[in-house]
């Protein structure tokens, strides 16, 4: 293993021990972390200057410049990890661009009434939108002990269609919990050897309509895939860089972009028709074209809860006003909105709502640059095989 990488797996894994869950996933050698483990307690300041020392030796690394560009990002998002866990006062607009490598601005109301306006054309009956959505949502949930197969027929009909496009290793394999008292609704574990565990949130709701996106965000295509496709192929040849993944870093930006996008990249228009083939198979009614122009318009609502961030860690709005704006423009119910709400305040959280609103942008605009069916194909491929940052995307 190079010597600046080593130190920066060090690096990495000595978050862990500031905050549990800053790492994400790592599959290296467990000597390593175990170092790390029985090593003195760290200190924020200390990891900081570490970050910011390996970045001046890396010009210097003789690392190719793909693994040199990947490394100073996520050095330069670890050194802002460092600084806000010693205390320092950082501006949450400056935080995010040092994590993820882009710019965020509040949004325009008026794409938010826009997706109102679509919605109201998708959703008949009279009414206020929000409570003919409200009852669709309703109308949409999945009965609690039908959870588990309806996860299985997803799973198994997606996973089957990411294989004959994007191979996977025999052996991949991807469990499936249902847990509680979460701040999220999915969270893919990945346990390294091309083994997965996700986890599916049982204090919200899950609908029909968004059980498909889920899928495919943590397994197939999603996270589950590109670790396998990562660790087959960019850890089998040598960056032992991509056997850490941590939060709020590049990496984690670039990975949501890519789950995101991941059922629309897989299935393409018409995974409406599609889900609703699957629900008839197991007893299900489910109108998938309504559901595919419910999905459409409410696309526009991306950036709300972005915005909602932005109102409460750069604006410093009170919980209750923050809570309010989520209600009026995402058309949510109080808990969904203080449910939302509580992953924004999470302090190892608060920042990661950027990771899907820009990286959905992001990653969405390169793809959507596409000269056809099978570049688009292919870019998504790149996503899944190659160390990118965002940097790299946006030079493209």
């Amino acid at each position: 293993m190079h010597p600046l990488v080593t130190e920066y797996l060090r690096l990495g894994l000595a978050f862990d021990r500031l905050e549990e869950g800053f790492v994400d996933a790592y599959t290296g050698d467990p000597a390593l972390r175990r170092e790390v483990e029985n090593a003195p307690a760290p200190e924020p300041r200390d990891l900081a200057h570490k970050a910011a020392a390996l970045r001046k030796e890396l010009p210097e690394a003789g690392l190719s410049s793909e693994r040199t560009e990947f490394l100073d990002a996520h050095l330069q998002a670890l050194e802002c990890s460092g600084r806000k866990f010693a205390g320092e006062d950082i501006g949450f607009v400056d935080e995010v661009r040092a994590y993820f490598d882009v710019d965020i601005a509040p949004g325009d109301e008026e794409d938010y009434r826009e997706a109102h306006r679509q919605l109201d054309e998708a959703l008949p009956g009279d009414g206020p939108i929000f409570d003919r959505i409200t009852a669709h949502r309703r109308a949409d949930e999945i009965p609690p002990e039908r959870l588990q197969e309806c996860v299985a027929a997803f799973s198994g009909a997606l996973r089957e269609l990411v294989r004959e496009r994007y191979p996977l290793p025999d052996h991949e394999f991807v469990e499936y919990e249902v847990v509680g008292d979460k701040p999220w609704s999915g969270f893919n574990y990945y346990l390294g050897n091309f083994k997965s565990k996700v986890a599916i949130n049982s204090d919200l709701k899950q609908h029909m309509s968004q059980l498909p996106h889920l899928i495919a965000h943590e397994s197939y295509p999603g996270h589950h895939t590109e670790h396998c496709r990562k660790e087959a192929g960019l850890v089998a040849a040598g960056q032992d860089e991509q056997t850490l993944f941590v939060v709020n870093t590049p990496q984690c930006l670039m990975a949501e972009g890519l789950a995101d996008l991941a059922l629309k990249s897989i299935v393409g228009p018409g995974w409406g028709v599609w889900a609703q083939e699957i629900y008839a198979d197991l007893g299900l009614r489910f109108d998938g074209e309504r559901a595919e122009r419910v999905s459409k318009a409410s696309a526009n609502l991306l950036g709300v809860r972005q915005d909602a961030a932005l109102l409460l860690h750069d604006r410093h709005r009170s919980h209750d006003e923050v809570a309010e704006f989520l209600q009026r423009w995402s058309l949510v119910t109080p808990e969904r909105a203080r449910q939302s709400l509580r992953f924004l305040s999470s302090p190892l959280w608060r920042a990661y709502i950027s990771t899907y609103v820009e990286g959905y942008r992001l990653l969405g605009g390169w793809l959507d640059e596409a000269a056809d069916a099978d570049d688009r194909a292919e870019r998504f491929r790149r996503l899944l095989d190659e160390p990118l940052t965002p940097g790299a995307i946006r030079r493209r």
